[in-house]
């Protein structure tokens, strides 16, 4: 099977058709899981349009369309329909059950249906049972033969094979499928549905959905009242945003365009040794620790030397910012080689959410303590926010995600809390992958970022008001969801703005007002590229038309884990001159 992935194959030419066709292809895929987006009535036209252009091409070819990732519109859904030169479309049916609804009611006669009732999005075992009944739904709708057993999508976004994962107890390795498996579950339920059912398979297919559902290690009923709860309140802090900022200013005496940076400093060779070699037991806690802390002294002597106004510890002791919270949290379970590809050669290991949540102990106080005590300056506390740690993991499909969302905000929040208990007075939780969990079609976006934002409310809605709470948010275009960013009440939101070429800033100049501390990023951490003072001062500039210098920080876009020393050395104090420049006009005018 052939794949061309794009809106429309039309851009892709006839040549690279004749192409395949001359390799031997019989089939061509076509990728087009933008049908489930809302499109209007022109984008249709151009779609149908450019299917009817290909239509020549594709004589002779066996033409799938693929849609995936949500229910398909029912308009969109009619236009699909329409379509004179497709074999068969494929559906996703795990998380487009209302695209079943359209099928019931409209198939065209003679064309083949790909049912994706197995998830190639997770990493949990198919009901077999449950999907051979969808299966046999739709022999009632199209005709068995007609029929063709697939995934919901590509199973690029699981992991690969779970003979890999070696440490993984028995249990809870049961109630998973990677990749290999999830073919194993196709092939299953196509020889089923074609009557030769493998009723060995089948049993144990079941028990290990019942286990789960029965596992004590899955519910805890402390949680689920915690949970209850907290969905009576919409934890807004109890004073605005103006007062708090007064109250931390007097608090942390910052100037004008305060200095800090977003969390990370560089992760060299050595640090990634010491915490391999510390997990391993070859070095004992006690080295473990010294090491951590000399690193520690160094990023702060640094960070002191070049004038920031607010620092960080620079994370040495953390491997990944999910991982690292979802290793102290229970519910959580890590794989060895849970691999996915993120973008281009980058791969991460989401972490797999399989029951309800709690932190057990403090995670971070000890480390953020030891950091303060090295410094007369504020240091940030440092935290993944709630929808950045579940939108970076294999979450639990048994329960809403925002149920498990506010589960792991309540785990944040207790920590929020003794994080201020312990002196620290300027606390930061991002939220990097927020924009990341919006919902496709708009009529789902609005519950998802009512839930997203409220779960970020829960973790700091208990501190003072002289604890000031910064966010950081990365990777996305945020302008379309700039009222939901006001509605978090961060006292001060740190946001990628260089590396998209300022487009945040335009938000701004039609007239969104922010009346909270916002740091634009001055200059993208992902180029070795040092950019000068002048440079730098200039972006703040443009900042400034927009933005009262009151409410304005300067910082980088983003962690500096992948720059190393000498980018950062010479970066950070440009960054600092620049503020300092600007500082000083400002002062003058």
């Amino acid at each position: 099977l052939e794949t061309i992935t794009g809106l429309c194959g039309i851009y892709f030419g006839r040549e690279v058709l004749a192409d395949l066709k001359s390799a031997g292809a019989r089939w061509i895929q076509f990728d087009e899981p933008i049908l489930v987006m809302d499109l209007d009535t022109s984008q249709l036209q151009a779609f149908s349009d450019a299917y009817s252009h290909m239509e020549s091409s594709l004589a002779g070819l066996n033409v799938l369309i693929a849609t995936y990732f949500a229910d398909v519109p029912a308009e969109a859904y009619k236009t699909l329909m329409s379509l004179k030169c497709v074999t068969g479309f494929g559906f996703d049916l795990v998380r487009g059950l209302e695209t079943l609804d359209l099928i019931k009611m409209n198939f065209p006669r003679g064309k083949l249906l790909f049912a994706g009732v197995v998830d190639g999005r997770n990493i949990w075992a198919n009901d077999l049972s449950a999907s051979l009944k969808t299966l046999q739904t739709l022999e009632d709708i199209v005709g068995k033969e007609k029929v063709v057993v697939s995934t919901s999508c590509s199973l690029l976004h699981t992991a690969v094979d779970l003979v890999n994962e070696m440490k993984l107890d028995k249990e809870l390795k049961s109630w998973l499928a990677f990749a290999a498996q999830k073919v194993v579950e196709v092939n299953a339920l196509a020889k089923s549905f074609s009557g030769a059912k493998d009723e060995a398979l089948f049993s144990s297919n079941s028990m290990r959905q019942a286990s789960r559902r029965s596992s004590p290690r899955v519910t805890n009923a402390a949680v689920q009242q915690d949970v209850d709860a907290v969905k009576k309140s919409d934890h807004h802090r109890s004073t605005e945003v103006s007062v708090r900022l007064q109250a931390q200013q007097k608090k942390l005496n910052l100037p004008a365009l305060p200095t800090t940076t977003i969390g990370s400093f560089p992760q060299t060779t050595d640090l990634r040794r010491i915490r391999r070699e510390f997990k391993a037991k070859k070095i004992s806690e006690v080295d473990y620790v010294q090491t951590i802390k000399e690193e520690y002294e160094k990023v702060i002597k640094l960070q002191e030397e070049l004038g920031i106004d607010v620092l960080v510890h620079g994370e040495a002791e953390r491997n990944d910012m999910v991982e690292f919270f979802g290793e102290q949290l229970s519910g959580f379970a890590f794989t060895s080689n849970g691999w996915v590809q993120s973008y281009g050669s980058r791969c991460v290991k989401p972490p797999i959410i399989y029951g309800d949540i709690t932190r057990p102990k403090a995670m971070t106080v000890f480390w953020s303590s030891m950091a303060q005590k090295m410094t007369q300056r504020p240091m940030k506390g440092m935290l993944t926010g709630p929808v950045t740690i579940l939108n970076w993991s294999f979450v639990r499909n048994d329960q809403p995600r925002h149920e498990t969302c506010f589960q792991i905000a309540l785990a944040i929040k207790d920590e929020v809390e003794d994080l201020e208990k312990a002196g620290v007075t300027v606390i930061q939780i991002d939220e990097a992958a927020l924009r990341e969990g919006l919902p496709l079609r708009k009529s789902e976006q609005k519950f998802y970022l009512d839930w997203a934002v409220h779960a970020f409310r829960i973790t700091n809605s208990g501190v003072q008001d002289s604890t000031q709470i910064h966010t950081h948010m990365c990777y996305s275009n945020f302008n379309d969801i700039i009222h939901s960013i006001i509605d978090m009440d961060a006292d001060v939101i740190t946001i990628e703005n260089s590396r998209s070429d300022e487009k945040l800033l335009s938000v701004f100049h039609e007239g969104v007002k922010y009346g909270a501390g916002i740091g634009p990023g001055v200059y993208d951490i992902h180029s070795p590229r040092i950019p000068s003072t002048e440079e730098i001062a200039e972006r703040i500039n443009k900042m400034l038309a927009v933005l009262d210098s009151k409410v304005l920080w300067v910082n980088p876009d983003c962690g500096l884990k992948t720059r190393n020393y000498s980018e950062v050395k010479s970066a950070l104090s440009n960054m600092v001159a620049a503020a300092k420049l600007i500082r000083s006009q400002l002062n003058k005018s």
